[in-house]
């Protein structure tokens, strides 16, 4: 609906589709030589109370009054609103938007538009340290809940007018706002436009996180592994736009996420490239190495115990057996109790406070590992495998990628305990499979493990192991092909 010339039609409009709003603030007055009503506009709270006294209505009720100007919004908007961002919006629907925005919009009878002044002051924590992505080396702060400082956080760290910023607007409720963020020189046009295509299309009432957009933006989501990634650091965010990535970020979430991807960004920890090349390289094998522990060391466990005891040593057989004599559980039944367990504690351990939280996972795994092999419910040789299982989730640098492992954890523990190693072998190859079949605007999720050949197999240089930042002269799959050269944007 058009903005009328008649304000006080206008006035019963805005009044109407605001009306049980209390957090809503409309102020008529009158400036000049008292013909010129105008209509201020502005949400409570959200806004810069200062901004709106000093730059606004100062200037209004002074400058403009001295001048006895007429009644017209441009000689506002050009000479007397000493705001930074200040422009005309024609549409009631534009205003509602902006006073949700916690801009202030001013209007004026006798004028068919109306003037959206920028004074946005959300409440905000301060700049923190990452909580989920710690480093020893590196810096320390992370994102926060205002998409603006975000924003200033990736800025600090390239300096570069090829980073380019596109504002979209996603949820018809929400109106949640989204910075599509890129390098004009080494970002895919193809997947570029694809992204920019899903965002505008995206149809759901709101998005109150980073989540809902990685949901939504992935293909397979059947699938349990991420075909995205998220981050709470900047550097991490900068990294990916030097690489040609597309980076998202989000009002009113401290992650923003990065696309496309392959399984192996998931094993890249930021602080691998701010240490000594050898060092980062051995965490990274170990990192691969706890990912395959992690899925298939409850199934092996099954498979041996159960159908193949002969692979085991002689010592060690007759030990696990001794220990089993009294449990009234089967092997594969002790394994999925302590796993179970060990999900609860995990949880457990998530939502108590931090204070608490990591005492009540360490000395609950004790007490109840050792209250259970006590009772004879479980063998100490299963609690050995769930506790080493667990750790190694805690190796891997990415939530969403662990997510993934854990409930792979459970197909090799199903087909172990039903074929025996037959059956270890054959989860493991679907569960190969499936992510052999992913893939993420147009790039095998599997890459550079498969077809590297398309990159003349330099990304194999950054991988299960890191050569040294000397060595690592060509960016990698994600850069379209004619700025692969990391120096001076080659």
């Amino acid at each position: 609906m058009q903005i009328s010339k008649d304000l006080s039609q206008n006035i019963v409009a805005i009044k109407e589709s605001f009306r049980d709003c209390g957090d809503i603030v409309m102020r008529e007055f009158v400036v000049g030589s008292g013909k010129s009503r105008l209509l201020m506009i502005y949400a409570d709270n959200i806004v810069d109370g200062n901004a709106i006294q000093e730059f606004i209505m100062t200037n209004l009720m002074g400058r403009y009054k001295e001048r006895n100007e007429s009644g017209l919004l441009d000689v506002l908007m050009e000479d007397i609103i000493a705001i930074r961002e200040i422009s005309k919006i024609t549409d009631l629907q534009q205003i509602y938007d902006a006073v949700l925005l916690g801009d202030t919009v001013l209007l004026m009878d006798g004028n068919a538009f109306a003037l959206q002044a920028s004074t946005k002051g959300f409440p905000s924590r301060g700049v923190s340290q990452a909580q989920t992505e710690v480093v020893v080396q590196g810096p320390k702060d992370a994102f926060l809940e205002v998409m603006a400082i975000n924003i200033v956080l990736i800025r600090r760290r390239i300096r570069d007018t090829k980073l380019k910023l596109k504002r979209k607007k996603v949820g018809t409720r929400s109106k949640t706002d989204v910075a599509l963020m890129y390098m004009e020189d080494l970002v895919r046009p193809k997947t570029l436009a694809k992204i920019e295509k899903q965002l505008d299309t995206m149809n759901l009432d709101g998005v109150l996180d980073s989540g809902y957009i990685e949901q939504l933006l992935e293909k397979r989501w059947l699938s349990p592994f991420p075909q995205l990634q998220m981050t709470e650091r900047p550097d991490k965010a900068s990294s990916a736009l030097l690489e040609g990535r597309v980076v998202l970020v989000i009002d009113n979430t401290p992650c923003v996420v990065m696309l496309p991807v392959t399984l192996n960004v998931f094993f890249q920890a930021a602080e691998d490239y701010y240490d000594r090349w050898e060092i980062m390289t051995f965490i990274r094998a170990i990192r691969y190495v706890a990912a395959f522990v992690a899925i298939a060391l409850p199934g092996l466990y099954i498979a041996l115990s159960v159908y193949h005891p002969e692979l085991i040593p002689t010592a060690l057989a007759l030990k696990i057996a001794t220990t089993r004599q009294n449990i009234p559980f089967s092997v594969v039944g002790e394994v999925i109790i302590m796993e179970l367990a060990f999900e609860l504690l995990r949880e457990a351990g998530i939502r108590l406070p931090s204070p608490v939280s990591s005492t009540i996972g360490i000395v609950g795994g004790i007490i109840i590992g050792s209250a259970a092999v006590e009772a004879g419910i479980v063998s100490p040789s299963v609690v050995i495998v769930s506790a080493l299982t667990g750790i190694c989730t805690f190796v891997i640098p990415n939530i969403s990628l662990v997510s993934g492992l854990r409930l792979s954890k459970y197909i090799s523990i199903f087909f172990s305990a039903i074929f025996g190693l037959f059956g270890l072998w054959v989860s493991l190859l679907l569960i190969l499979a499936h992510l052999c079949s992913l893939t993420s605007y147009g790039i095998p999720f599997m890459y550079p493990f498969c077809s590297a050949s398309v990159n003349d197999d330099v990304d194999w240089e950054d991988t299960i192991f890191r050569l040294p930042l000397r060595k690592m002269k060509r960016r990698p799959i994600f850069t379209k092909p004619s700025a692969r050269g990391r120096k001076g944007g080659e």
